[in-house]
Parts: C-alpha cells; sequence; structure tokens
C-alpha cells in the first residue's frame, strides 16, 4: 500500500517531511478492523506532530487521526462492524479501560491512552488498522471528503463548546472564537444553531468574511476588542497571548477554554483577569460518547463542512497550507475511491 510516512520530525517549510512509501498491507489483530481509508482530515495536530511540538512519536509513523474508509476485513471478537461497513476513526484510538479515568467516563484523560496518527498508525495511507471500539459509524448525510473533519475538528469543537457552559447572564449568549479554521467553522454553526452570538476573532480579511458568512455578528484580529462583554470563549490558535486577550473580553464569571492539544507558551498576566470567578480550562482529547453525540447532531444543526481536497501525495502541501493560513475550512486528503 501507498502510505505517507514521517522518519525525522522538523518545520515543515524545510523540506518535505512526509515520504511516500509502499508498505505492506497491516493484519487486523483480535478487536480490530482493517480499513480500506477513503479519505483523511488533515488536522493542526497532524503539524504538531509533524514539525516535532508533539513529543515521542511512533517513528517510523503514518500521521492522520480523521479516517474515513470502509471495513475491508475483521479481526476475532468484533461485532458492531462488518465488511463493507462505512467508519470513522478519531484521534482516540484506545484506553486502559479500567483506571480511574475510565471508570469515571472521562477516558480522554486515560493515561495510558493511545493515540490515532501518534503512537498508532493513522490514516495517510491506502490502509489502516483501528480498535473496532474506538470507531464510529458515520452519517449518512455526509460524503467521505466532508465528514472527515467531524472526526477531530468537529469532535474537539463539540467538547470545547460544551465546556462553555454557554450560560450568559442574559440571551443570547455571547461566544468568542479565536482562531478560525477547521474547528471553529464547524462549532460556529452548532453555537449559532443552540441560540448563541459568535464573535470571531482571526488574522486576514478572508478568514473575517467566512466567520461572517457563517453568521458571526462581528469578526476582527486576535488582539482586537470586541464591541461587547462576552460570556464565553473557545481558543483554537495554539497561540498562548490569545489567553489574557480571551480572559481580558469575558465578563465575570464566564469561561476560556482553549482547544488546542499543543500552544506556545501563555505569558504573564495580571490576576485582575482571572479574577471575578472566570474559569480558564483546557480540553483534552475526546471521548466515544463525544463522538455518538456530536455524529447525531451535526446532520440536525445542519453543519456544513468546507473542505479543500488534496491527493494523499500532496500530504505536505495539505500541511504547509494550513500552517500558512491559507486554508478555508478543512483541509482533506483523498485517498482511494469510495
Amino acid at each position: 500500500m501507498r502510505a505517507m510516512v514521517l522518519e525525522t520530525p522538523g518545520p515543515i517549510e524545510t523540506g518535505d517531511r512526509l515520504v511516500l512509501r509502499e508498505l505492506p498491507v497491516p493484519e487486523p489483530g483480535h478487536g480490530q478492523l482493517l480499513i480500506r481509508v477513503t479519505a483523511n482530515g488533515v488536522c493542526r495536530t497532524d503539524l504538531h506532530v509533524v514539525e516535532g511540538e508533539l513529543g515521542e512519536p511512533k517513528l517510523p509513523l503514518i500521521p492522520g487521526h480523521q479516517i474515513v474508509g470502509v471495513v475491508e476485513r475483521t479481526g476475532g471478537g468484533v461485532e458492531a462492524f462488518a465488511v463493507g461497513d462505512r467508519v470513522g476513526v478519531p484521534w482516540l484510538g484506545s484506553t486502559c479501560g479500567h483506571c480511574r479515568f475510565c471508570a469515571a467516563g472521562a477516558e480522554n484523560l486515560c493515561d495510558d491512552a493511545r493515540f490515532t496518527g501518534y503512537q498508532l498508525d493513522g490514516g495517510y495511507a491506502e490502509y489502516a488498522v483501528a480498535e473496532a471500539r474506538f470507531a464510529f459509524s458515520l452519517p449518512g448525510e455526509y460524503g467521505d471528503v466532508e465528514v472527515a473533519p467531524l472526526l477531530c475538528a468537529g469532535l474537539i469543537g463539540y467538547r470545547a463548546l460544551r465546556m462553555t457552559g454557554l450560560h450568559g447572564l442574559g440571551a443570547p449568549p455571547r461566544l468568542g472564537i479565536y482562531g478560525f479554521g477547521a474547528a471553529a467553522h464547524i462549532v460556529t454553526q452548532v453555537a449559532i444553531g443552540r441560540g448563541a452570538e459568535v464573535f470571531a476573532f482571526t488574522r486576514g480579511v478572508e478568514g473575517q468574511a467566512f466567520a461572517r458568512e457563517l453568521g458571526a455578528v462581528w469578526a476582527g484580529g486576535g488582539s482586537d476588542e470586541p464591541p461587547t462583554e462576552l460570556d464565553a470563549a473557545i481558543i483554537f490558535a495554539p497561540a498562548g497571548e490569545l489567553v489574557p486577550a480571551a480572559l481580558r473580553a469575558v465578563r465575570k464569571g464566564g469561561t476560556v477554554v482553549t482547544g488546542g492539544i499543543h500552544m506556545s507558551d501563555i505569558p504573564a498576566f495580571p490576576y485582575e483577569l482571572l479574577w471575578g470567578e472566570r474559569v480558564l480550562r483546557s480540553v483534552a482529547n475526546l471521548t466515544r460518547e463525544d463522538g455518538e453525540q456530536f455524529l447525531e447532531l451535526a446532520p440536525s444543526v445542519p453543519v456544513k463542512v468546507e473542505t479543500t481536497a488534496y491527493p494523499l501525495d500532496q500530504a505536505n502541501r495539505a500541511l504547509a497550507d494550513l500552517k500558512s493560513g491559507k486554508l478555508r475550512g478543512a483541509a482533506v486528503l483523498t485517498v482511494q475511491s469510495g
């Protein structure tokens, strides 16, 4: 099979970090699925892995954790899926199932969790193996390319939105979103569908115009002050300097959620920005419950996913375009015909 393989992490602009290789098709073990990959979303987390900002990946590694494909073969003990089923595979690839986090329904915090496209080979390839317990059935309303970003951008956005509480002092609640990429363009639609007003903070006039097209009531730069006090904010951009800006923008009792797995250092800020029972919290990974809830919710909003498609062998270009901010919506690798 063809696969784009990471052998030496480093800045994407210094060369093609992913190398096209011919590899054997993997064999599914007990409880696993062999998936013929048709599409794979390109996530900022992939970029962090490729550039070495997330330490200790499996090397060599096939990245990719927004996998869409068709079950080609099943290992022993698989009952939930059959050959021919269309499935999606997210970032969370496995957990121990018995630690205090798993027992409490917080499997996203499991110390022994393993992640697709990081410790486990992912979907930048023609075939992938995944644990059946951590795969999802996909809503039929979406094609392979458009459903792929829902598996991380959508899921993390949905979890981050839940963490805000969206309980404003008045109605409608006012939500700030910092960084307007794949996750933001999805969560904006969900938030508006739930009655919120969205205020978008993003670089460039094109990103701001895109946010307004999706229904944002205001759009400006990351350091701009919104025209009114916010009830909550989500930061998707991996820029630590946005944390004090977001805290400054939310009301007393408001919540700021950081939605990324990696962020530059947060600069020192005066305690008064946090005082007033403001809350600063992160979102880590996702749970299977998040995935089931969101994939049922998305078609009812309905969430419309804007994508730019790249062939598998152009994965380096997709990552470079993501880093430079050229993308509108989400990038997706097209791998094999469905």
